[in-house]
């Protein structure tokens, strides 16, 4: 069965009619680095995007460096971050959050001589902010580096950024922070964050694929992670794409101006549901990201669920869409205290620009029934649909 119902906006985006306008209808495809008319007018198109892009989260122009995506943004800030702070004075202590994106954990630890402190969670996924500022007071001579996400991508979890920023800045630690799940869902000024650099990634916001950014604040010191002809200001060399720049831009700021408060409302009956149902648990805290939920469910593993559902014409997920196409338990929900069985068993629901009462509707009548099924199967030795 076509699946015609996209419940999956925390993966990535459908693509928004405005960015897709702002694709197709760019200059000539030129290296915005030639000299020639084609390539100034491309260069003049990716400079717009960059003033709009920067307007939209409270940044300077000059903030911004465009990267082929999130993965790319939290790679350049994680390693970049470290190394620039390693010239000075040994910084082993790398502090990241215990359910931070793949991107970020991964790239910390891979990075020769680093400390990996991870940050604990509490049951409802917020890191603990006393064991930063416990650490700090002992180590903030020795730290180089901080990275927690603003909201969570799998639950939604909305983090204290404010306080951790406080912290750090108290010790002299810069802070890096992955945006990418919270971008046009939750209002956020670079300036006034206290923060070092910030991720944020095109799809997820209803741009194209491919594109992404690192905001680095003016005066912090990182270093390049590939060499090449000296683009983004010396920080991501590489051949820009001033199409997809002007795609992203275009998303992103037509996701600001939206009212998210009713993407709230609309996922009103699956709360019912959820509530109702003696097989599901709501994961999702109280301060969470608009439109996303986080069901575990008693007694299924989440990807026959996703298949289930999927054969029914609705898309969701089993969690995060970043291990392409591995399953296993949530790292995620792993951090929060639930063993590999729980950890295996959410269902995330994540809505958007273009999702409709009926979408949520439909999921909420098929929903019953792929559990019972999804139950069975789990019941039935090495059994999957």
């Amino acid at each position: 069965m076509k699946t015609d119902i996209y419940l999956d906006y925390a993966a990535s985006a459908p693509i928004r009619a405005a960015a897709l306008e702002a694709y197709v209808s760019a200059p000539v495809a030129a290296n915005p680095s030639s000299v020639h008319r084609p390539g100034r007018q491309a260069a003049a198109q990716l400079d717009q995007a960059r003033i709009d892009l920067a307007q939209t989260v409270g940044a300077e122009p000059g903030d911004v460096v465009f990267t082929s995506g999130g993965t790319e943004a939290d790679a350049l800030a994680v390693t970049g971050l470290f190394a620039a702070r390693q010239t000075a004075a040994a910084r082993p202590y790398l502090l990241v959050g215990a359910t931070e994106h793949v991107a970020v954990l991964e790239n910390a630890d891979r990075l020769p001589g680093a400390e990996v402190i991870r940050i604990p969670v509490d049951r409802n996924g917020f890191v603990d902010t006393a064991f930063v500022a416990e650490h700090l007071a002992e180590r903030a001579q020795q730290t180089a580096l901080i990275s927690v996400m603003a909201a969570n991508n799998e639950t939604g979890a909305i983090q204290d950024l404010d306080r951790i920023t406080q912290l750090a800045a108290a010790a002299g630690v810069p802070v890096h922070s992955d945006w990418v799940a919270a971008a046009g869902k939750l209002s956020l000024n670079f300036a006034a964050s206290g923060l070092a650099a910030v991720s944020l990634s095109a799809h997820k916001v209803g741009g194209p694929g491919g594109v992404g950014a690192l905001l680095v604040r003016r005066g912090t010191a990182l270093e390049p992670r590939q060499a090449g002809g000296g683009q983004e200001g010396g920080l991501r060399s590489g051949t820009q794409d001033p199409r997809g720049a002007a795609g992203f831009a275009a998303a992103l700021v037509e996701a600001a101006a939206e009212d998210t408060a009713g993407l709230e409302t609309l996922l009103g009956p699956l709360d019912a549901l959820a509530a109702a149902h003696p097989a599901i648990r709501v994961l999702t805290p109280p301060a969470h990201l608009p439109g996303l939920r986080s069901l575990l469910v008693d007694q299924v593993r989440g990807e026959s669920l996703v298949f289930l559902l999927d054969s029914m014409g609705i898309a969701c997920s089993a969690g995060s869409a970043c291990h392409a196409g591995v399953v296993g338990p949530s790292h995620v929900l792993e951090a929060m205290g639930l063993d590999r069985a729980a950890a295996s068993a959410a269902l995330r629901v994540s809505i958007g620009h273009a999702t409709t009462a009926a979408d949520v509707e439909a999921l909420v009548k098929a929903l019953p029934e792929a559990i019972t099924r999804a139950q069975r199967v789990a019941q039935t030795e090495g059994g999957r649909p």
